[in-house]
């Protein structure tokens, strides 16, 4: 069982900084080619593990960093994702991503993951924008970055990925 009294919590799912014994349940999606096919997909669980482990150990510095999510009602990893600075490209500043495990997508998971992200980065950190990728065929996800206020912004041809930005206002 995760450690449920510490972990950060939206309506149907716990979110929790990874932990190496984490690695194996998100190597199960994070590498499926299929389920992976409109953004990087780890090769090895060896690859999983130092791209993760990458990524959290940026929580330190920035204060925050994706998320293991588990389902509440199961407690099993089902995604990993939220708010982050990519430690392999940082330029881009702070972005948020969703990656779920295949069977459980078009569930709405992705949007209450995405939202307890912008939701954390306007009461928590000291972020004025959040941007996003999004394959272009993945229609699913655009739409979804849509509904939540970002708007696309362009084209970034050397990641074959749409762009788009959420402005964060601090009322």
């Amino acid at each position: 069982m995760s450690n449920r009294s510490s972990a950060l919590a939206s309506e149907r799912l716990y979110y929790a900084p990874v932990k190496v014994a984490d690695i194996g349940d998100l190597f199960v999606f994070l590498g499926d080619a299929a389920a992976m096919r409109f953004t990087h997909c780890d090769q090895s669980l060896e690859d999983c593990q130092t791209r993760v482990l990458a990524f959290e150990a940026r929580r330190n510095q920035d204060g925050f960093a994706p998320w293991v999510v588990r389902h509440r009602e199961t407690d099993r990893i089902i995604g990993w994702g939220g708010l982050y600075i990519d430690p392999f490209d940082p330029d881009w500043g702070p972005e948020i991503g969703y990656f779920l495990h295949p069977d459980h997508h078009g569930r709405g998971f992705g949007r209450e993951l995405a939202q307890t992200a912008i939701a954390f980065a306007r009461a928590r950190t000291s972020c004025r924008m959040l941007g996003a990728f999004a394959h272009p065929d993945n229609h699913p996800s655009a739409k979804l970055l849509s509904r939540l206020g970002f708007v696309q912004i362009g084209f970034v041809a050397s990641m074959n990925r749409n762009r788009f930005r959420l402005m964060i206002d601090r009322a």
